[in-house]
């Protein structure tokens, strides 16, 4: 079986809070090292330890900030922000800009797939993402066929 989805656009302002919030889940770990910047208060009490930590902080997430909207605006990734549709099966997922014009992606591309209440992302890098939110799909048997798929893939319990 084949699901065919309807020509989908995805928008850079949702890409880079998709995105960001991909690398903050992957990258819990900035959070202890944060507090044990804070906690030099307790060894040497002086504000600059919260304020230089803070400060480190929102230079760590402006700089993924910065990542992800370059990406927007890179010519390498202008295919990703076009109006795409899907086939998707269990070999691939076939990514078509039009009828005549496609480009495979296996599955052993992606890395990890999160399902949200309105949809999939498939990460296939920090960087890089497939958003196939529930309304691109023709009907909900073909959101459970791909379900079934990730499932399968051991992306999804």
């Amino acid at each position: 079986m084949i699901v065919r989805t309807k020509k989908y656009q995805i928008p850079t302002r949702k890409y880079i809070g998709i995105a960001m919030k991909g690398v903050i889940a992957q990258q819990w770990w900035v959070a202890p090292i944060y507090l044990a910047i804070c906690a030099g208060y307790l060894w040497i009490p002086n504000w600059w330890w919260i304020i230089g930590a803070t400060i480190a902080l929102g230079l760590y997430f402006l700089f993924w900030l910065i990542q992800f909207a370059g990406v927007t605006q890179l010519e390498q990734g202008k295919f990703m922000f076009q109006r795409l549709s899907y086939e998707i099966n269990s070999q691939q997922i076939l990514i078509k800009m039009n009828s005549k014009q496609g480009m495979p992606m296996k599955w052993e591309q992606i890395k990890r797939v999160k399902k949200t209440k309105d949809g999939f992302v498939l990460f296939i890098s920090k960087a890089q993402l497939v958003y196939f939110p529930n309304r691109i799909f023709n009907n909900t048997n073909d959101v459970r066929f791909l379900e079934t798929i990730l499932k399968r893939k051991g992306f999804t319990k």
